[in-house]
């Protein structure tokens, strides 16, 4: 059976099952939005309804599609630096959640329109690419539209893929339907890949060689950035709980992480300063913390702890991991200690901060391993490992580990610009 048959089968199999799986997950996704409060913020857009006149819009622009913060701040990254090299290119930056959405409407550079990713039904889809007329499509790291894309195609756009991620159970998950999805992974004209390895597993799902390139990944890449600093208003917050107390930071944890973390750590001479990876959770970190019995703060209302040996403070808001990672003498890296795959160390590494990871960071590899294997990272097997290792790394001179970090981080430099070089059409 052709491509182009297998990819029709495949269109008409999902454009059947995707109104009922919309009308299952309606309730659910209401209840996030209010969580996240995304309501009020241009909600119709979903369906391709907007507020600007269409003849103020950008036509001919670069499509770029990112789902939630971080894919956005992969997003934004790559299209500064677009701009700098092809300045006269028009952006529209499309998240799909309302944290995303949140944070692309504050950092994307002057003219880059934000919009709401659409539903990816066919008439929503098409009244999108009608309005923008997109000369190409940007995915950011591995999200599959087959509708957009599709569409996109048959407008003529070209369609590529940053910062190409694949994680070992997404690419188990694809190969077990590789004869219904490989259609799509043959529409992409240009993928970027942060690592060599990356080749093989993409073309094994289809993409097609001719496609592939590597390019480093723009997660990782430092080149031009600035490194975490110090913020003097987050310094003023970390005085309430006592000057020149060592810090010992909770990156982006998930859902139980929390007081595991907290547990291990009780009766440390620091204090624990948590940042949740969804802010929404505030109330929930905030009960699973107290039942140690901890005071718990939240930066959303900070105020003097009744006794500083016995606080926790709680980061809820989005979009300060950066500043807040170089007030710490030590990073935890979230969502490594329950099984879920890790979150992304590299800010920590470019503020020099020393890190300690959990067993489970499959989502960061091969970078996780090349750090182990240069003593850039303190890994534990678990949760009771984690207090000695953080009371080894805070009475100890961690500047080797910092700069063997920081040259495995290395390896990435100019990963965006390559990435630019090779999406632009």
């Amino acid at each position: 059976m052709s491509l182009v048959v297998r990819l029709k089968i495949l269109r008409l199999a999902y454009n059947l099952l995707l109104p009922l799986l919309l009308a299952v997950g309606v309730g659910p996704w209401v209840i996030k939005m209010l969580k996240r409060g995304g309501f009020g913020t241009g909600l119709l857009e979903r369906v391709g309804v907007y507020r600007e006149d269409v003849d103020f819009e950008p036509c001919g622009v670069v499509y770029v599609h990112a789902v939630s913060v971080g894919e956005v701040l992969i997003a934004i990254k790559l299209i500064r630096v677009w701009l700098l090299e092809f300045p006269d290119d028009q952006f529209v930056l499309a998240p799909t959640t309302a944290t995303g959405h949140g944070v692309a409407l504050e950092a994307a550079p002057v003219g880059v329109r934000v919009i709401y990713s659409p539903v990816d039904l066919p008439f929503v889809v098409n009244r999108v690419i009608r309005r923008f007329e997109p000369k190409q499509i940007i995915l950011i790291e591995s999200e599959i539209w087959p509708n957009l894309l599709v569409q996109a195609k048959k407008f003529g756009a070209e369609i590529g893929v940053a910062n190409a991620r694949l994680s070992e159970r997404s690419e188990k998950r694809y190969h077990k339907v590789k004869g219904i999805i490989s259609p799509i992974f043959s529409l992409f004209d240009r993928v970027a890949v942060p690592e060599p390895r990356d080749v093989d597993r993409w073309a094994g799902l289809g993409v097609a060689r001719s496609a592939l390139v590597v390019t480093g990944s723009v997660k990782f890449d430092q080149q031009g950035g600035v490194a975490p600093e110090k913020n003097a208003e987050f310094q003023a917050m970390l005085d309430t709980f006592g000057c020149g107390r060592k810090v010992v930071m909770a990156l982006s944890t998930h859902a139980g992480e929390e007081k595991l973390i907290a547990e291990s750590l009780m009766g440390k001479d620091a204090l624990l300063v948590i940042v949740p990876r969804h802010a929404e959770r505030r109330s929930e970190v905030k009960d699973d913390l107290g039942k140690l019995g901890l005071e718990v703060i939240l930066r959303s209302s900070v105020h003097v702890p009744k006794n500083v040996g016995n606080v926790c403070f709680v980061i809820d808001s989005t979009g300060e991991l950066k500043s807040w990672t170089a007030h710490a003498d030590v990073v935890i890296i979230g969502k490594s200690f329950l099984g879920r795959g890790g979150q992304n160390p590299a800010e920590a590494i470019a503020a020099r901060v020393p890190i300690v990871v959990g067993p489970h960071m499959k989502n960061f590899e091969p970078l996780v391993s090349m750090l182990k294997l240069s003593d850039g990272v303190v890994s534990v097997a678990d949760a009771q490992e984690l207090s000695a290792a953080v009371e080894r790394v805070l009475s100890s001179d961690n500047s080797q580990m910092t700069a063997e970090a920081l040259k495995v981080l290395d390896a990435h430099c100019g990963a965006t610009l390559r990435t630019v070089k090779e999406l632009k059409v």
